[in-house]
């Protein structure tokens, strides 16, 4: 019943954010905006699309998080009115993920715009992603940034370097389906091999009989796609990401 719900609410849900401008440099970026309905300063959560760009999808993750009292930022990595489709969406994603500099400024300003939202608590921010995007909360965390949490929901988590591993000043949290095509066991082993290397407090957290893109109903149910939806998976990640932020945010 949780499960259905869940996903009754991500696909159906009426959005009650606002979107928000900001830039990076001179490019306009676009962002979504959810609060809780107390008018108290509150932790944030920065929130990083999926490869095809900011959409309803996480603009819902950030209606779900504002009810549980955050205010939620969803960023905006590709530029206002840029939202690719198709073959597209991997050319988008591949030039961000090929230029460590241009990606981690458009995350930086992102968290500058959240930082700076009237209601935030600035010293208790943490950022999650999907996909693409958790990918990029991950890239975050690896900057340096001063977050308390990262989370990545069946993201890639390649990319990392030994030598920056000591700048990471956030806590880790990996959401992984254990049969995703697209992380090689290579790429977890580097991963383990980096968080030891900066002694970064990290989890990761495989789900049985999950593939990529676990939490979207929209993949469908075939994982022999390689991408797919899993209820179970969707529930169990989203209590472990809850969990991670009470955490995170009482230190």
């Amino acid at each position: 019943m949780l499960t259905m719900i869940l996903a009754g609410a991500i696909a159906t849900a009426d959005l009650n954010g606002v979107s928000v401008d900001y830039k990076d440099g001179d490019v306009v970026l676009e962002g979504y905006l959810a609060k809780p309905d107390q008018d108290v300063v509150a932790p944030a959560v920065m929130i990083v699309h999926q490869w095809g760009g900011l959409g309803e999808y996480e603009k819902r993750r950030a209606d779900m998080l504002a009810k549980m009292g955050y205010v939620a930022f969803a960023v905006d990595i590709y530029g206002k009115g840029v939202r690719p489709t198709g073959n597209d969406r991997g050319q988008f994603a591949g030039k961000y993920k090929g230029d460590r500099t241009l990606f981690r400024s458009r995350l930086k300003a992102g968290l500058d715009e959240i930082r700076r939202t009237p209601g935030v608590d600035a010293d208790k921010i943490a950022v999650i992603g999907y996909c693409f995007g958790g990918t990029g909360a991950l890239e975050l965390a690896r900057s340096g940034a001063d977050i308390r949490g990262a989370v990545s929901f069946h993201g890639g988590i390649g990319q990392g370097k030994i030598e920056e591993a000591p700048d990471i000043k956030a806590s880790i949290l990996i959401l992984h389906g254990a049969d995703d095509p697209f992380v090689p066991a290579k790429e977890i082993d580097e991963f383990y091999a980096e968080m030891r290397a900066g002694k970064v407090d990290y989890s990761l957290i495989s789900y049985g009989n999950a593939v990529h893109s676990f939490t979207e109903v929209e993949a469908g149910n075939d994982n022999s796609r390689g991408a797919a939806y899993n209820a179970e998976a969707d529930r169990r990640s989203w209590a472990a990401m809850t969990n991670f932020l009470q955490e995170v945010f009482a230190r």
